[in-house]
């Protein structure tokens, strides 16, 4: 079984059996904390032209939750040796990605792939590398808090402990209290994953200078390189939205009008290490989900927002820039393995000039959001004055 799947059942499976809580919560609670009403329903501020994206019926979101989330997103006590946060894989300056070819994990065990944008990710069809059935980000977030192989945050086995440190917090009892009123415990594994993906539901990237020229009709948002650029991205010849297009400028998206799009996954050509189409054993893609050979190095086309800061690229990072990325796709795939048997047939190549090669990066670069990127609605709240961390 792929381990990140592995990691997942694993982590559905203790969550369900910690879904009560541990016992020290309701002690924990003070006399203070007086019990609220439900909180309204947060309305989410979407960017021009974004869709309204798909809120589970049992995860409606909340500013209580939000809040709650935002916290434990940077609260490296969620992990099991309190070395690391999800934010630590996750930097707000970065679009959300770490910068690393490979993510690392609290244990310094190196994960196969790299960290994945979180921008938009709210719209994901799939919310992994290279499994079609993790859809919600509820469930994509108990991944890196139980998988095993590789330890990511490390919770498996250390979950009393850490639910222990969040009953021991005065400020964490009344925000578990205030996301999820009425509940005799609140401060549980399931809800962690609740508030975690509200929070990560807020991270809208829609304010670029493509976005204001496409949604919002800026014209002279583009400089005429870029503008060039744009024209190249959406040519039949060079095709690069083939796969990357939208709002979220990625492959197909799931909101409230269309929430069952199927996701899809493409073998670029990047490896082939037996000169029969094979990936590297334990980074296979879609095929160690369904086996199928059809399948083999098959993985998810990232959103391309923000895509200048988020370096270095591919599944594994093995391109360290926007050139080596173009050249890559204009030859075709890597040297070897443009010749992979299972490549997809959108990766066909193409000629392009210095000039428009120019051109293109200078569209790419148009994609950065700076507003997102340091928007303090996303910033660590343990920077704030009084507040108590291991961040």
């Amino acid at each position: 079984m792929d381990p990140v799947r592995r990691g997942l059942a694993g982590a559905i499976c203790l969550a369900g059996a910690l879904s009560l809580g541990c016992p020290r919560a309701a002690e924990v609670r003070s006399s203070d904390v007086a019990a609220r009403e439900p909180p309204g329903e947060f309305v989410l501020r979407l960017p021009p032209g974004f869709p309204k994206p798909v809120i589970p019926e049992d995860n409606p979101i909340t500013a209580a939750k939000i809040e709650l989330g935002r916290h434990l997103f940077f609260d490296r006590r969620l992990s099991g040796n309190e070395t690391q946060s999800c934010a630590d894989c996750h930097r707000r300056e970065l679009a959300f990605t770490d910068g690393r070819a490979r993510a690392v994990g609290s244990t310094g065990e190196l994960h196969p792939r790299g960290a994945m944008s979180l921008a938009n990710v709210a719209y994901g069809a799939t919310l992994t590398w290279a499994d079609n059935g993790v859809r919600r980000l509820e469930d994509q977030a108990l991944i890196p808090m139980f998988n095993e192989h590789p330890v990511e945050l490390g919770v498996a086995g250390n979950e009393r402990t850490i639910l222990r440190r969040f009953q021991d917090d005065r400020r964490y009892v009344a925000m578990f209290g205030e996301a999820f009123p009425g509940q005799d415990e609140p401060i549980r594994i399931d809800n962690v994953a609740r508030g975690l993906a509200s929070f990560e539901r807020t991270l809208l990237s829609g304010d670029s200078p493509y976005h204001r020229l496409l949604y919002r009709g800026e014209m002279d948002a583009l400089s005429p390189s870029a503008r060039r650029g744009l024209d190249l991205f959406f040519s039949e010849a060079i095709g690069c939205s083939r796969c990357h297009d939208g709002v979220t400028v990625s492959g197909p998206i799931v909101f409230e009008q269309h929430p069952e799009i199927e996701p899809t996954f493409h073998n670029t050509g990047l490896h082939d290490v037996d000169g029969k189409g094979s990936y590297p054993e334990g980074n296979r893609g879609l095929f160690e989900i369904t086996g199928a050979a059809e399948d083999m190095g098959r993985f998810r086309a990232p959103t391309l927002c923000n895509v200048a800061l988020t370096a270095p690229y591919m599944h594994d990072g093995s391109l360290a820039s926007l050139e080596e990325v173009i050249d890559f796709y204009a030859a075709g795939g890597s040297d070897r393995g443009k010749n992979n048997p299972f490549k997809s047939e959108l990766i066909r190549g193409f000629d392009i000039t210095p000039s428009e090669k120019a051109d293109l990066i200078h569209f790419l670069e148009s994609l950065t959001d700076m507003t997102f990127v340091s928007d303090p609605r996303h910033s660590n709240p343990f920077d704030e004055v009084g507040l108590r961390s291991k961040h």
